[in-house]
């Protein structure tokens, strides 16, 4: 008997096994979990996983797998100043030809005198592939692949003739490694082989031990030659990645330069790679010692344990921020299904799940100490990537970042605040050779090497706010932290910044009274110019800004003064004959053009100057200049709407516009027409893939919820409770999400009314609680919690 109870016993065991190894580790959440029932056949359709140094996409495929992956560092090019020399001896002269009406004069001379050397910049490069290929997995049922947003883990199961598999696939930061892991159901029956590969042209595998090892060059930048046939530079960044494999029964056989397994119980694979890469000045880092050395830090410790302190370290910080918009059945479809009838069935969960991926992108993008997520975040699969995959600073790359203060991420920012700081640096030189001034500049572009010049055409390169608009996020990571030593830290860069306008404004010469920028463009449109409405509303909010951070630090009295001088005479909003906010300081907008950019609405979002109650016709004017542009365009373009409408306090229409967004997007080229959407893994399409919309639409979901960017006379925030909420998401719940002055705000409502609603204040600012047309104002300690009912707001 006690044989027969050992032997039962056993069965059970390996029944359960079985089972376990058959179906993913936790119950599906429609809300938290991208799932599909065949392999991705496309880069769009695989699932990314990051942390924010390291990316790889996932295709999930059965009899070969492909886990194409990036490291942040490898681009091409070397260190390089982009500066065009004595640019600046033809400044005034491009500004008389504009004021006399010869933009084509203005354009030629500006491509001959006064562009980046060369004409454009350098790109972001893909690193490799680890290939996996297992025998006799022809035909399998049960087939998923799923990624969970909440643990960040990628993970494939299936069922062969007889036996079933599971892969599990993450970035771990902690350890910084991606880990790869094989479980079968019976024990000694896993075989694959292992290899890696690269796109570059230059680069060698071998084996040692149980590590393949990938060692390369950076390809050159596509083109060889620029506009004018002017070298680009070389590369000179050397990689190198290590694929350690670790065995559980079984053996491993080097064949060539890849690795076999043959009858193993589980295979665990850790990936590691770097590059040469120092910082943009420096390339002299030796990627070999630093793959070996996270490798060691790998030693003695389990798969078990590297996964929990995965698990542990993203969730830090994704589950400060929950949203419950409820789900039904039809929530627990595959995701491309549920993508392909949203626009019919809208599911909330949906609009829950895209808001989440937002915040999972990031925090897979960008961490302390990496780089910035770029205009792909952190994953690109192309030698010559769709605009070099780099940042671009006229939108994209702060687009980026919009969510990250909002939605409880603060830390996140770190990567574009070091970046910032890299570019007053040098901007400075940019200041100085293409126009003769103080300060810093940035224009539309930047890399890797921290170009600042302006690049591509003068009809849209010249366009010199691109670093005032950066410092916009130096002064929101203060409102939303109040850290008074953080602003010391970056308050010379906003000064330099605003140094570097106070000499570029000039007076108009039809309106001597009003100062306006230029040369310059108004972001894509209408090439270039003088005085265009966005630079004039960013280049005051960068004074404003830069002028409360020196009076909170007590310091330049007499700067000050020159900055308010100087932000009075900024030429202001106008509204013209169709009834439309201008984009120019003459009345020329086109009512037929339904442009990608809506940049003179930049006031509206991100800015702060216009707003449906404090300047009631100028947001009248930006409803009839959305109008205008219409309720598509590119995916970034639609979710930057989302924004607009939010703040216009019209959450249908806003809401109109993320249903625009949560599309099938089926074109994967460049098209810069009416085509935007999402592909089948959630990726925001321009097209091509963007990352920025996804950004962009989790920033507009939180606007529908909660807006703080309104003060009272005494400076202090209000927090604007539900402002714009959809019809269609009249029911929900979140928390976490956080407001400037430094709160933490959770609310639930019901039916479209607010139910209850709670607020930590983490640095003890005055509280202005609005909602329903009622105001709520009380002082508060730091770290006191307030709970309020919707009776409280009468």
């Amino acid at each position: 008997m006690k044989v027969f109870s050992r032997s039962i016993l056993i069965l059970w065991v390996l029944i359960l096994f079985s089972c376990n190894i058959s179906k993913p580790d936790k119950e599906l959440d429609p809300s938290l979990m991208l799932w599909y029932d065949k392999p991705a056949e496309r880069w769009t359709d695989a699932l990314p996983v990051g942390n924010g140094r390291l990316g790889a996409m996932v295709y999930g495929g059965i009899e070969k797998e492909v886990i194409q992956f990036n490291e942040e560092t490898l681009w091409t090019g070397q260190p390089h100043d982009y500066t065009h020399e004595n640019a600046h001896e033809v400044l005034n002269k491009l500004r008389n030809l504009l004021w006399e009406g010869k933009q084509k004069e203005a354009h030629k001379l500006g491509n001959e005198r006064f562009m980046s050397q060369p004409f454009g910049q350098l790109s972001y490069q893909p690193f490799g592939n680890v290939l996996l290929e297992f025998p006799n997995h022809e035909n399998v049922q049960n087939y998923k692949r799923l990624l969970d947003l909440e643990d960040a883990i990628s993970s494939v199961v299936y069922q062969t003739q007889d036996e079933n598999i599971k892969r599990e696939i993450f970035a771990s930061e902690p350890n910084q490694a991606i880990v790869i892991r094989i479980e079968t159901s019976k024990k000694g029956e896993l075989d694959l082989n292992i290899g890696l590969d690269s796109p570059h042209s230059k680069y060698k595998v071998s084996v040692e031990g149980d590590e393949i090892i990938l060692k390369g060059n950076a390809n050159n930048y596509h083109n060889e030659l620029d506009r004018q046939n002017k070298p680009y530079p070389k590369s000179k960044l050397t990689f190198e990645a290590r694929l350690k494999i670790v065995n559980e029964g079984g053996e491993l056989v080097a064949e060539k330069n890849a690795i076999k397994v043959s009858n193993a119980n589980h295979v665990t694979m850790y990936l590691v790679a770097a590059t040469s890469f120092v910082n943009y000045q420096d390339i002299s880092g030796n990627p070999t010692e630093r793959c070996k050395k996270y490798l060691s830090n790998l030693n003695g410790k389990s798969y078990e344990t590297i996964k929990n302190d995965h698990i542990k370290d993203f969730r830090r910080l994704f589950n400060r921020v929950e949203l419950d918009l409820g789900k039904s059945e039809i929530s627990n479809r595959p995701t491309n299904e549920r993508l392909i009838s949203f626009k019919e069935d809208v599911d909330p969960s949906l609009v829950t799940l895209l808001y989440q991926y937002g915040r999972y992108l990031l925090i897979s993008s960008s961490r302390k100490g990496t780089q910035p997520a770029n205009l792909q975040g952190i994953w690109n699969d192309k030698l010559a990537p769709p605009w070099d995959s780099k940042y671009t600073l006229n939108i994209n790359a702060e687009m980026n970042y919009w969510l990250a203060e909002m939605t409880n991420l603060s830390e996140l920012t770190d990567p574009l605040i070091r970046m910032i700081e890299e570019l007053a640096v040098t901007g400075q030189k940019t200041a100085q050779e293409h126009y003769n001034m103080n300060g810093w500049v940035v224009h539309h572009n930047t890399d890797i090497w921290r170009g600042s010049a302006p690049i591509n055409n003068a009809n849209h390169g010249i366009w010199p706010t691109g670093g005032a608009w950066l410092c916009q996020h130096l002064w929101w990571h203060y409102q939303f932290t109040n850290d008074k030593e953080y602003l010391q830290r970056v308050y010379p860069v906003l000064k330099g910044a605003s140094g570097f306008f106070v000499e570029y404004l000039v007076p108009d010469p039809n309106n001597p009274e009003w100062l306006v920028s230029g040369p310059s463009n108004s972001p894509e449109i209408g090439g270039l110019v003088m005085a265009p409405a966005m630079d004039h509303q960013i280049i005051r909010n960068l004074f404003s800004n830069t002028i409360e951070t020196a009076e909170i630090l007590g310091v330049d009295t007499d700067f000050i003064k020159i900055l308010k001088e100087k932000r009075s005479k900024i030429a202001p909003n106008l509204i013209g004959k169709h009834g439309q906010l201008q984009e120019w300081i003459t009345d020329q907008d086109d009512p037929k053009n339904k442009h990608r950019h809506v940049s003179h609405l930049w006031g509206l979002h991100p800015g702060n100057e216009i707003h449906p109650l404090t300047t009631p016709d100028l947001a009248e004017a930006c409803k009839v200049t959305l109008s205008h542009r219409g309720d598509g365009g590119t995916g970034w373009s639609r979710a930057w709407k989302i924004n607009f409408w939010a703040r216009l306090l019209d959450g249908d229409h806003a809401f109109l516009l993320l249903r625009n967004l949560m599309v099938p997007s089926i074109t994967y080229g460049v098209n810069m027409q009416d085509k935007g959407g999402l592909y089948f893994n959630l990726f925001d399409s321009h097209p091509p893939f963007q990352i920025d919309g996804n950004f962009g639409a989790t920033s507009g979901i939180t606007e529908m919820l909660l807006q703080s960017h309104l003060r009272d006379e005494q400076g202090d925030y209000f927090q604007d409770i539900l402002p714009a909420l959809p019809s269609a998401l009249s029911t929900g719940k979140v928390t976490g999400i956080k407001g400037r002055g430094a709160f933490e705000i959770s609310m639930e409502w019901e039916n479209s009314k607010l139910l209850t609603l709670k607020v930590k204040s983490l640095a003890g600012n005055k509280l202005n609680l609005r909602y329903n047309e009622s105001l709520i104002s009380q002082e508060t300690t730091k770290g006191e919690t307030f709970t309020f009912k919707p009776t409280d707001f009468k």
